[in-house]
């Protein structure tokens, strides 16, 4: 059941998208990213003002309102009985609501499941060297996994776990509609794109999802084991930035 304050959210949310359709705004997200982004343009770049800076912050103010509700529902499913018994936190995401591109994993880890943050272990420490590797932060780009409670032993999702979060993970990509996503590993290229293939066979190759387009690289986790696969990351991410327009 929603709490009080899931239910204010909500009833708040409503009441922005509400107004705005009485105004005749009847189709938010085809405002573009650099109006949504305009908070955090670099100095000196032009700031929107008026009334696309006005539905630009409703939007955020939207999004992030509806992923606190959709994160208020997490932290109370049991759909998964036994990682929910056994579980320290549940792990949302974490990004900005206009995030250009998520970054998709599998599952918590114990680091992951002790701070309800995603990616803070050492696969979480060699994530953010990718990333920043990119010429991005951590802080521009969005970070989610597919379950979002651990699994013991940090073993694979089970497909019936994948089942019970695909609404929770899909939703969250639906709130943000990035315009890439990069999914680490087989278990979150699986879920996603709802394949069997090969992690080695998805490589090199774009998909989409929604509106976004997707590659697949190995998980970090997998790097850790396998350092020479970096040379291999490494070229997915240079795919990635080319499409993205970002010059390495």
């Amino acid at each position: 059941m929603a709490s009080d304050a899931g239910k204010s959210k909500a009833k708040r949310l409503k009441q922005q998208l509400e107004a705005l359709a009485a105004a005749g705004v009847l189709d938010l997200p085809r405002v573009d990213r650099q109006t949504l982004q305009a908070p955090i343009v670099s100095a000196g770049m032009p700031v929107p003002t008026g009334p696309a800076a006005e539905i630009a912050e409703t939007i955020l103010l939207s999004r992030r309102d509806a992923l606190e509700i959709l994160s208020q529902e997490v932290a109370a499913c049991r759909r998964c009985e036994a990682l929910a018994c056994a579980r320290t936190h549940t792990v949302f995401g974490v990004g900005p609501t206009n995030a250009r591109i998520c970054f998709l994993g599998e599952a918590p880890g114990a680091d992951e499941d002790a701070s309800g943050l995603p990616f803070v272990g050492r696969a979480g420490q060699l994530l953010t060297k990718i990333i920043e590797s990119c010429r991005l932060t951590r802080e521009q780009v969005y970070i989610l996994n597919v379950l979002k409670c651990r699994p013991p032993n940090n073993r694979p999702p089970l497909p019936e776990e994948v089942a019970n979060c695909r609404g929770y993970f899909a939703g969250q990509l639906e709130i943000i509609a990035p315009e890439y996503i990069c999914c680490l590993g087989t278990s979150a290229a699986h879920a996603l794109l709802q394949t069997t293939e090969a992690i080695g066979k998805l490589r090199k190759r774009w998909f989409t999802h929604q509106s976004a387009q997707v590659i697949c690289t190995y998980h970090p986790s997998y790097l850790l084991r396998n350092p020479a696969a970096k040379r291999e990351v490494w070229d997915d991410m240079k795919m990635l930035m080319a499409q993205m327009g970002v010059d390495l």
